[in-house]
């Protein structure tokens, strides 16, 4: 095709010139001949080139003809039906192919443009195109290539029909056939919840093929198909569970314009990440409750203490009803803290603790509150963890703690880890300004508070929002922890927590049931008591406090004394540094063969023979002086045959044992002077040293001199 404007045949020879009989032009080769000759159409440039084929020759470009001649040439193109191309399949082919391609598309279209406005000013379109593809590096053959591809195209549709075609794909899944045992394989031990490395699926996989012969891909082009023919959300199902899948959606988007302030709120529990040092001398990392007003973003009150637990939650609550009001509907995290019996209990969707038929009724349910549970290790169903992050690394990094942040994980410790830790009341009054400033810095750009700060926003609405104020009776409800107990049978007084409450109506109620409220931080203080129905029975006095001041201080106490067993347990274990198991193993491994151990036994195990006593005698009376002398005597020889090769026969040892010692003695003071010693009365001298009856009378000679035996 060509570019509108131009002919459908570009080149010309004087041939095809005659036949066409054009105005303004001979009707012979001759007179065509002559007239470029003499009008100079070789001189233009780029306006002849030689014929290509048979017959040799030159053509002329259409741009070198009399006006007449061009403008008939453009009619008859204009006759002839043009294929107009389908802009739909262009354009979305363009989308498909990447930017480099489509780069090239622009520079294309812009070297078209560019021989066109050279054209239209009046140079040959031969010279514009030479002009254009010398000024980019290209060939004229490819320019015209490009022309011809946006011809009969819309001006505005040029740029997708000019752009490189994609490459056509190879059939990958014949090349894959090959190797699909070995993919099989190996997708099936990478997609597994221990989620090992694919390096290491990799290897595994080569061991396996090399036993059964298996064509392997390099690792590159393995990976490259498995991940192809696994979609990425199923990877992730199969590698990281439920909870991995749903973090490859967005999380939900809550509008909360439809709130009011005190509406809404939600709880959750927050370790900061400084060491705080408590008056009880314990240095550990505190833990901070806090509810927070969905509406606004606000933190409507607090509670810290050394872990999260019901006491602090329900201080944390009660504060929030009598300082701000009773709120509709509470988000709660699913910890145990928040879904304890003193909050929940007979909640329809509390799952918490063993329920049993008198459990009192929880604050919240007795309130009238709507209670919702955020999905378990899910924190973007829970506001405040947003807050949480701000807020928490705000106070952490204090300049006011410096040397006592810890970091935020623990390969994250900083230099000066550890070398301080702050008191508890300081860090409660940092603390205290942290929520300040957050609840007071402006710039907010929630739906709510649009450059507000969550102060600004929940005061605008809790001005005109339907708040719900506490009375004094159910004062006694949130400000007061719960339990379960029986009266006295008898008396009808009340132990709680090792103090007794009692008052004169109590006598009454002896033996029954009744749900006691109390002030956990204040357990002196007295409880108040309801029948299990809800119904109020009356306050009782403590009488006797002979229990902790506050069931905090009893739960600390038991923290500590936890604590010291856990201490005590690991220093004794650093006393046994071999374990039991390892001493019976030892135990085993050096025991003796079976045949061996056997023989032992047989040796040492006699049995007894219950006789009658006999007479009481004398050792001395069982002893034959001639045998004993004969024993000695051998046992002497035997000595001898063990420390000589041939014993001499003029050697003769002496009978008694008084006489072979002083043998013994004689032979050695001659082997000290230096005379002759017998070969035989060397080596039973010898044998003689080690034996105990020299020893014996050695050591008589010694103490008592030579005169003394005998």
């Amino acid at each position: 095709m060509n570019a509108p404007g131009t002919p459908a045949q570009e080149w010309w020879s004087a041939a095809d010139l005659a036949a066409a009989r054009l105005p303004g032009l001979p009707g012979t080769v001759q007179g065509i001949t002559a007239k470029a000759e003499r009008e100079g159409w070789r001189d233009v440039p780029g306006a002849i080139k030689r014929k290509v084929g048979r017959g040799g020759g030159y053509v002329y470009h259409w741009s070198v003809l009399p006006l007449a001649a061009r403008t008939k040439l453009i009619e008859r193109k204009t006759t002839l039906p043009i294929a107009k191309p389908d802009r739909n399949s262009a354009w979305a082919a363009f989308a498909a192919l990447p930017q480099k391609s489509k780069d090239e598309a622009a520079r294309r279209l812009d070297a078209i443009t560019k021989v066109e406005l050279l054209h239209t000013s009046g140079a040959g379109h031969v010279h514009a195109v030479d002009t254009v593809a010398a000024e980019i590096g290209a060939s004229a053959r490819t320019i015209y290539n490009w022309i011809e591809l946006v011809a009969g195209a819309a001006p505005e549709d040029r740029l997708a029909f000019v752009a490189p075609k994609a490459p056509k794909k190879r059939n990958q899944k014949a090349d894959r056939a090959t190797y699909q045992p070995f993919m099989d394989w190996l997708k099936s031990a990478w997609l597994r919840p221990e989620r090992p490395t694919f390096a290491q699926c990799y290897r595994m996989a080569i061991r396996q093929a090399d036993k059964t012969g298996w064509p392997i891909p390099i690792e590159k082009t393995a990976k490259r198909w498995l991940d192809s023919e696994v979609p990425r959300t199923t990877q992730v199902y199969l590698r990281e569970g439920v909870n991995g899948l749903m973090r490859c959606y967005p999380a939900q988007i809550r509008d909360r314009s439809g709130l009011h302030a005190l509406e809404a709120v939600n709880a959750d529990c927050h370790k900061i990440d400084v060491f705080v040092e408590w008056p009880d001398g314990t240095v550990n990392r505190p833990q901070i409750v806090a509810f927070q007003d969905l509406y606004s973003g606000k933190f409507l009150s607090w509670r810290v203490d050394h872990d999260p637990n019901k006491v602090m939650v329900m201080a944390a609550f009660g504060e929030l009803v009598d300082n701000w009001g009773i709120p509709k509907r509470c988000l709660f995290d699913n910890g145990r803290e928040f879904a304890n019996k003193w909050m929940t209990a007979g909640a329809p969707t509390r799952f918490r603790f063993k329920v049993r038929e008198d459990d009192p009724i929880g604050v919240l349910p007795l309130l009238g509150i709507d209670m919702h549970w955020a999905t378990p290790a899910h924190g973007q169903a829970k506001p405040i963890e947003r807050a949480f992050r701000d807020l928490a690394s705000d106070v952490a990094k204090d300049v006011r703690f410096a040397g006592a942040y810890v970091g935020n994980r623990p390969d994250a410790k900083p230099e000066n880890y550890g070398s301080r830790a702050i008191k508890a009341a300081e860090f409660l009054e940092v603390l205290a300004e942290g929520i300040a400033e957050h609840n007071a810095r402006t710039g907010r750009r929630s739906d709510t508070a649009k450059g507000r700060s969550f102060d600004e926003t929940f005061a605008e609405s809790y001005a005109t929002a339907p708040i719900i104020k506490a009375t004094e009776e159910q004062r006694h409800l949130w400000l007061m922890g719960q339990a379960d107990g029986k009266l006295h049978k008898d008396s009808g007084k009340l132990t709680l927590h090792g103090n007794v409450y009692h008052c004169d109506w109590m006598s009454q109620e002896a033996g029954r049931k009744v749900i006691i409220r109390f002030d956990p931080e204040n357990l002196h203080s007295g409880v108040h008591l309801s029948a299990l129905d809800g119904q109020y029975l009356g306050f009782a006095e403590c009488q006797q406090k002979v229990g902790f001041f506050d069931l905090d201080g009893a739960r600390s106490t038991a923290r500590r004394n936890r604590q010291i067993v856990k201490a005590e347990k690991a220093l004794a274990e650093l006393q046994r540094p071999v374990p039991v198991e390892q001493l019976a193993a030892d135990m085993t491994n050096s025991a003796p063969p079976p045949s061996e151990a056997l023989a032992d036994l047989e040796a040492k195990v006699v049995k007894p023979l219950f006789r009658k006593p006999a007479a009481v005698t004398t050792f001395c009376d069982h002893i034959d002086p001639a045998a004993e002398r004969e024993q000695e005597a051998l046992i002497l020889q035997m000595g001898v045959a063990q420390k000589t090769a041939a014993p001499s026969g003029k050697f003769k040892v002496a009978d008694s044992p008084e006489a072979r010692f002083r043998q013994a003695e004689e032979i050695a003071l001659r082997q000290q002077q230096g005379k002759p010693v017998g070969e035989a009365e060397a080596g039973w001298l010898e044998g003689f040293y080690d034996h105990p009856e020299y020893e014996a009378y050695s050591a008589i000679f010694g103490d008592f001199g030579s005169n003394s035996a005998g």
